[in-house]
């Protein structure tokens, strides 16, 4: 009943104009008086006082790495904003008449959800009011069949796949629930999935197409959104192909961190991902079978999990897609990590991160693919990116490792990286030909 409230776009969409607007129209109408010098003197001040304050609250959390990115440009005109407007109605509650103190009490309330909007568009990520409190709008998927028995692949399916007339432009995407939902078989309880399916895979007597899953960041929401319009765009330039995405739930609760573990606290998150979910796709999907063409993509925390779990499970993906991840998981606090994941065992915790893997599985990493992005203003993850791009390549992975230009850690990373690193994956997955050398 509550889908349409849940639907309203908070990004671009007319509901944060009106917002901003009655801010606008609410801090007029405080201005609006005879001018009295004290008044004025009071104004000016509250409106400098909370300009400066904004600033010294977004220097901070940039110094101490409180939300563990540098916070995007957007969030220090929003925060000034916020406490200038905030200055404008601390000085007129001591005006007469009653009704300026309505319009000051008014005005906080408006430019906090003013500030919000403005601060959740320059991150965002979230672009609708479900996805910013974990409800996806996401309808169930339909058109799931059972596919029929995979043939080998015998060359690039670019080289044999001949679009049929009616085939859609776009790509669908859909919640898998009910009947259609991955099961978890050891004790984590993960939030429902949402699966891509790209324009070859909606029609009658589809190819096999390659693997993806993929991951968002913490806290995040296993939508869609982002991958499925990177792939729109690829797969408009290559007659309908792309992969077929399972979009999952690497963490339970936006508020919890499993880091990449199967653990008492949180249960078998590595076995959802690399039990669950893959016999799932085997059994429920038209994929390749080859690990050649499966992908574990992820985002910033979902970066962590997908560089892991390529590392330790080199017989299942073939490919990594790393978009502005953590160095390795559980990266910003240790001591948790250790705890909650590992039942305290500091070893068990050194034993997990990738760079172990990669040395315990030395000498199986020959033919696969690996792309990090990071965006140029995100400074602390381009060294990520770097390091983790250096330890693959060591451990034999063909590695593309990308500075997205002008991008930070959040929405312009994605729709920065996430086209790049596809368009490299494309050739390996036989879904374009190679680029001309």
């Amino acid at each position: 009943m509550l889908n349409w409230f849940f639907s309203i776009d908070v990004v671009t969409g007319p509901a944060p104009l009106i917002v901003w607007a009655l801010t606008g129209a609410c801090a007029l109408a405080l201005l609006i008086r005879r001018s009295h010098r004290r008044w004025v003197v009071k104004s000016v001040v509250g409106v400098v006082l909370g300009i400066v304050l904004g600033l010294v609250v977004v220097l901070l959390v940039n110094i101490t790495d409180a939300f563990g990115v540098t916070m995007p440009s957007g969030t220090t005109r929003w925060m000034c904003i916020l406490f200038a407007a905030v200055g404008l109605a601390v000085a007129s509650l001591t005006s007469p008449p009653k009704r300026r103190k309505a319009l000051s009490l008014g005005l906080v309330i408006l430019s906090v959800v003013s500030a919000t909007l403005g601060v959740n568009a320059a991150f965002g990520i979230n672009r609708t009011v479900g996805a910013a409190f974990g409800v996806s709008t996401q309808k169930p998927i339909e058109g799931l069949t059972t596919p029929p028995p995979s043939s080998s692949v015998t060359g690039p399916l670019y080289k044999s796949w001949n679009p049929p007339a009616d085939m859609p432009a776009m790509g669908k995407t859909g919640l898998l629930t009910g009947a259609s939902a991955i099961a978890s078989s050891a004790g984590f309880t993960p939030r429902e999935a949402s699966i891509y399916l790209p324009p070859a895979a909606q029609v009658e007597n589809a190819p096999a197409l390659p693997l993806v899953v993929m991951m968002m960041g913490q806290p995040g929401n296993p939508q869609p959104d982002f991958i499925a319009a990177a792939l729109d765009e690829l797969a408009a330039k290559n007659r309908g192909l792309a992969p077929i995405v399972i979009i999952a739930d690497q963490l339970g609760d936006p508020d919890s961190d499993p880091v990449c573990a199967d653990s008492a606290k949180y249960g078998g998150v590595d076995t959802y991902f690399n039990k669950d979910i893959v016999a799932y796709a085997k059994k429920t999907l038209n994929i390749m079978q080859d690990p050649r063409y499966w992908t574990i993509a992820g985002y910033s925390n979902g970066g962590a999990c997908a560089f892991t779990w390529a590392s330790k499970h080199p017989e299942i993906w073939g490919n990594i897609v790393d978009i502005s991840g953590n160095e390795w998981p559980g990266d910003e606090n240790e001591q948790a990590a250790i705890a909650d994941g590992y039942g305290g065992d500091a070893s068990a915790y050194e034993a997990a991160k990738p760079a172990a893997w990669l040395a315990k599985n030395a000498g199986r990493f020959a033919n696969h693919v690996a792309v990090f992005t990071a965006g140029e203003n995100d400074p602390e993850y381009v060294d990520f990116a770097a390091k983790n791009s250096a330890l693959a390549e060591a451990a034999g992975f063909s590695t593309t490792n990308y500075v997205v230009p002008g991008a930070d850690h959040v929405v312009t990373a994605l729709r920065g990286g996430l086209p790049f690193a596809f368009g490299v994956l494309y050739p390996r997955l036989g879904l374009a030909p190679p680029p001309a050398s």
